[in-house]
This record gives structure tokens, C-alpha cells and sequence, in this order.
């Protein structure tokens, strides 16, 4: 009889072993198809991938360099639900401006720039999202250095990250759930920008 329930319980320590293996795959298949593979938008080398837009813009020493103009370096590509990283710097001292739009199909005529939505990159509104009032953040950027963000866009919902710290987390993003991201040129006005190191993974 003992031996007998020593064979029973093996044999359940067997399945429950198996049980959670199985479990725990399912779990990383699940997590895998919710979030697709990291990749590059930017090689550091070329613009594949991008169309300028009444902008001067050149690839100088590995960066994508805004050297001119009012316009837009726009992806080729529309994404709905993502998770974006980039690392920026301000050339001017004083004064900067710029900007990273996102989800968002046209730009309106005889205007350089989309109506919404930009994670703003002027001086003293780094990181701010002017449609959303919870989009706001303040001491979070290196002035003169690279700065590192992180966007993450869901559905309704929006989040970000400057330099390695949440920086705020909104919701009320509407239509379209689709569009182009670009990085704004607003040389004129708010001087000349470096960008590199730009990352964007899909989210189902």
C-alpha cells in the first residue's frame, strides 16, 4: 500500500511539473505576440526608411541632423500601438525647438507641421504632449547633452520616459488609431537637432 502511494504521488509531481511548463510557455508565446521584435528605424548610416519633407535634413557622423527648414523627416511607414525610444540634443543654447509627432495620416495645407500629436521638444516643454493635460513633466532633461526617451502608445492611453524616469502617464488619445511619426524641423525658430539611436517595437 505505501508503495503504491508513493508511485501515485510521483506520478502527480510528474504532472504538476508538466502542468507548469506548459503554463509558463503559454505564458511566453503570449508575451512574444503581444510585442513584436525590437528594430531600427534609423541605421545610422542612411535615411531608408524615411521621406524628408520641406526640410534640409543629412546624416552627419551617425545622427539624422535637422540642418534646415520648417518640415518633417517622416517614417514611410504608419503604426498604431508601439513603444518608441529615441535620444535627442538641442544645438542651440538657448531657445531650442522641436518636436516628435506621432499617429496622425496628413498634414493640414500650407502648414508645415500635423495638428496633433507631438511629444514636444522646446525649451521648458520637453516631453509635454499639448492635446493631453496630464502629458506634463519638468526636470527631467540635461541641457546641452543627449536625452533619452521612451514613448509608449496603446490604444487610448500614452506614457513616457525621460532619461531612465516616468516622466507622466495620460489617456485620450483619439483618431486615427494609425499615422506616420516624424521628427519636426523647426530650424528657423528653434535651431538645428540631432537625433539617433531610434527604436520602435509594434504592440498588438
Amino acid at each position: 500500500m505505501k508503495t503504491t502511494n508513493k508511485i501515485y504521488m510521483i506520478v502527480l509531481l510528474f504532472a504538476a511539473a508538466a502542468l507548469t511548463s506548459c503554463l509558463d510557455f503559454e505564458s511566453d508565446q503570449s508575451s512574444e505576440s503581444a510585442e513584436s521584435k525590437r528594430v531600427a528605424l534609423f541605421d545610422g548610416k542612411t535615411m531608408d526608411g524615411w521621406t524628408v519633407i520641406n526640410c534640409e535634413a543629412i546624416v552627419d557622423n551617425g545622427d539624422i541632423l535637422l540642418k534646415g527648414g520648417n518640415g518633417l523627416v517622416q517614417t514611410q511607414q504608419q503604426y498604431g500601438n508601439f513603444i518608441l525610444e529615441f535620444e535627442c540634443k538641442a544645438l542651440r543654447d538657448d531657445k531650442w525647438d522641436s518636436g516628435v509627432y506621432f499617429r496622425y495620416t496628413l498634414v493640414p495645407e500650407n502648414r508645415p507641421w500635423p495638428d496633433r500629436y507631438q511629444v514636444n521638444l522646446r525649451q521648458g516643454m520637453e516631453g509635454n504632449v499639448g492635446a493631453l493635460e496630464e502629458a506634463r513633466s519638468a526636470g527631467l532633461i540635461k541641457a546641452g547633452q543627449w536625452n533619452q526617451f521612451k514613448l509608449t502608445v496603446q490604444d487610448t492611453k500614452v506614457s513616457l520616459e525621460m532619461n531612465g524616469s516616468p516622466a507622466w502617464k495620460a489617456d485620450g488619445l483619439g483618431d486615427p488609431s494609425k499615422g506616420f511619426i516624424s521628427l519636426q524641423a523647426e530650424v528657423p525658430g528653434g535651431g538645428q537637432y540631432r537625433f539617433r539611436n531610434i527604436y520602435l517595437t509594434e504592440l498588438n
